[in-house]
């Protein structure tokens, strides 16, 4: 048992302190607290800039004082100037810098506004939208003038229509719970893919890496090949909840920090200042059951090839698998309760992304994911009990291999030993 241990800190420690590991928990790091703090970072590269100065050149001499009104109301940092100096000359003055743009305005046959923007580029989509938005406005209030609507009239006909959702059921969730999990399941469900995807990665390069350098040799003299599989995947799911730890735990206190500068509210659009403690457990319990799931499966996977080019091709199903649970999960949350959501919900590979996005959308009966967990469990001893004996024979295999004929083999290895 002390070389179980031995390997177990041996693959922790060596993972933690590479350099792989160590830039990508620090690049990751940077664009979390860059994400969180992407407000801060545009206004210190705004800082100093002038107006957004836009050549107005009013052919109706009417349309140029309600949209400056109108602009000013919506975005301060445009400027809009009454410009008489002809359009060529306007255009030279765009060339020169001195204006962003130069808006022609004139009315149609029935006297509503026509608009022409014209800039160096069109790439810009922000700044013309906003123009645009204005002076739709503008033709709105003629045309209802034109029929003799009053602005009281007008503000009535645009009011959007009350529409009110009530649910039938007993304990569901309101339309506001129902955003706000929207949002955490949506973060959490990206949680669980990338880290289920990328530590059964890590762990099925590990063993290849062992075997092409032949420490595969020297290790199984001296250890069973089915504690060196368990121990890897322990040692890999404890660097796991390091990292998961660390990035959570600062992303955490940066939007912390950082939430009076969020436009709408960061913590309550997402729901992550009333997080339901049962949801925060079953999350915990799915990460960590699909982590073994497919920690397992990648670890019999990687002892069958015997080069590192061959770990990708031979991991590929298992990767589509985690995809295609990903793909359901996201179309889940906007239907949730679906019969193909709850039926694939039950299928052991979906199960730690689905059945948590169950959980955390709808009010479901405990049996339900308890049912879930139970599949899950049984589906690791089995997976784990097969992985194991194709494990014992994959590693003492070598040569190329890229094709899944290769377990076969692996076992009957495993039957002569």
């Amino acid at each position: 048992m002390n070389n179980f241990w031995i390997i177990l800190f041996h693959t922790y420690t060596s993972k933690l302190k590479t350099k792989q590991f160590l830039i990508s928990t620090a690049i990751t790091l940077v664009i979390m607290i860059g994400l969180t703090n992407m407000t801060n970072i545009i206004n210190f590269f705004n800082k100093g800039e002038d107006q957004d100065t836009i050549a107005v050149i009013d052919e109706t001499n009417a349309l140029f004082e309600p949209l400056k009104q109108n602009v000013k109301g919506v975005n301060q940092d445009i400027k809009l100037v009454n410009y008489t100096d002809g359009e060529k000359k306007a255009q030279s003055e765009v060339e020169k810098g001195s204006y962003k743009g130069v808006l022609i305005l004139s009315f149609d046959k029935e006297n509503l506004p026509l608009a022409t923007y014209k800039s160096m580029t069109i790439a810009d989509s922000t700044l013309p939208t906003e123009l645009q938005n204005s002076l739709q406005q503008i033709k709105t209030q003629i045309a209802a003038s034109k029929i003799n609507l009053s602005s009281e009239q007008l503000a009535k006909l645009y009011e959007p229509v009350s529409f009110e959702r009530v649910a039938l059921e007993k304990n569901a969730k309101t339309a506001e719970e129902l955003d706000q999990a929207r949002g955490l399941v949506y973060v959490l469900l990206f949680i669980i893919y990338f880290s289920v995807i990328m530590y059964a990665n890590m762990i099925a390069m590990e063993v290849a890496i062992e075997k092409s350098s032949r420490v595969m040799e020297i290790l199984i003299s001296s250890v069973s090949p089915i504690k060196q599989m368990f121990a890897k995947i322990l040692g890999v799911g404890l660097l796991s909840l390091t990292q998961l730890i660390v990035l959570l735990g600062i992303g955490y206190y940066s939007v912390k920090q950082n939430l009076s500068s969020m436009e709408g509210g960061f913590f309550d659009s997402f729901g992550f200042n009333t997080i339901p403690i049962a949801t925060v457990i079953y999350a915990v319990v799915f990460f960590v059951l699909g982590y073994f799931l497919y920690a397992t499966l990648a670890a019999f996977l990687g002892s069958l090839v015997s080069r590192i080019e061959d770990v990708q091709q031979m991991i590929t199903p298992m990767t589509l698998l985690i995809v295609a649970g990903f793909m359901i999960a996201m179309f889940g949350l906007g239907q949730p309760d679906t019969t193909f959501i709850t039926v694939t919900s039950y299928i052991p590979f979906f199960i730690p992304m689905l059945m948590f996005m169950r959980v955390g959308m709808l009010t479901i009966p405990a049996w339900e994911p308890l049912v879930g967990i139970g599949i899950l469990i049984v589906t690791i001893v089995v997976l784990a009990i097969f992985g194991a004996r194709v494990y014992k024979g994959g590693v003492l295999m070598y040569g190329k291999s890229s094709s899944f004929k290769d377990i076969k083999k692996a076992l009957q290895l495993t039957k002569n030993e």
